[in-house]
């Protein structure tokens, strides 16, 4: 089998509301892998063919395991990931409360890591071809049979308007719009993403500056892209890169690597 990274979207409509999309992870040869991934309004759920978790975090390929499932949530820090062995996964990325859609009664503001969210079937299927045209079948059938409306207008309501606003914005404002107190929709936050509206609203800021940066205009200047951002100066946009990357913003840059066609920009440590 052959090295492949591979981002592909879903095809059914109801599923593109919730997940942004999907990719296929595959290095055969792969001895240690390391990577830094950084925070992302987004979470994820990782499917590992036959790995197991150990408990200094590592991820470690075992032939005779069963399929690994670890679901990721909002994070606020750098995440490092290690890997050792083959490497063969499958990636579902959610728009936020997107799994929210798919499954309950789980705590999505933190690490999962003994839950099945695909049954062994399901799993036997996803890994036994590496066609995108299968994959994404699989994957689409496999979270539509699951779709349970998850309903939080609030919430909802909240997150949309940070999207639309999110270069502007103010946890008072989004009060006053939304006529919802700042401390209920802090809870909301905190209970259904992990992370404040303060901290949420910042993640959001961020990866539209990457996203600027990478894809859009790759000569803007950094003072350039913190006034587009309405950052306050320089320094508070050197700053938000240091708290979020552990890097300064062109540090941020000159060490990362795009992978797929989506906004995955890890920083590849082998």
């Amino acid at each position: 089998m052959k090295t492949i990274f591979e981002t592909f979207k879903p095809k059914n409509p109801l599923i593109r509301q919730y997940v942004d999309y999907y990719y296929l992870d595959i290095q055969p040869d792969n001895e240690v892998d390391a990577f830094e991934c950084f925070p992302h309004f987004n979470n994820t759920l990782s499917l590992y063919k036959s790995h197991t978790l150990l408990e200094s975090g590592e991820i470690t390929f075992n032939k005779i395991a069963k399929p690994f499932q670890i679901f990721t949530p909002i994070r606020d820090k750098v995440l490092n990931v290690k890997r050792l062995g083959a490497i063969y996964r499958v990636v579902i990325v959610f728009h936020p409360l997107g799994i929210q859609q798919f499954y309950n009664n789980q705590n999505f503001t933190d690490y999962i890591t003994h839950f099945d969210f695909l049954s062994k079937e399901e799993l036997s299927n996803l890994f036994s071809t590496i066609d995108i045209h299968k994959l994404t079948n699989i994957l689409d059938q496999s979270l539509e049979k699951r779709f349970c409306k998850f309903d939080n207008t609030p919430l909802e309501k909240a997150i949309a308007y940070i999207f639309k606003h999110y270069e502007n914005f103010s946890v008072a404002e989004i009060s006053d719009v939304l006529e919802i107190s700042r401390q209920h929709l802090n809870r909301l936050f905190q209970l259904h993403l992990g992370v404040s509206i303060k901290k949420f609203h910042e993640i959001v800021l961020f990866r539209q500056t990457i996203n600027k940066k990478l894809f859009e205009n790759p000569d803007q200047n950094f003072t350039e892209l913190a006034h587009e951002f309405n950052f306050n100066d320089q320094s508070h946009f050197n700053k938000t890169y240091k708290k979020l990357t552990e890097n300064a913003p062109k540090t941020f840059f000159e060490k990362g690597t795009v992978l797929g066609d989506a906004d995955i920009f890890w920083h590849i440590k082998k």
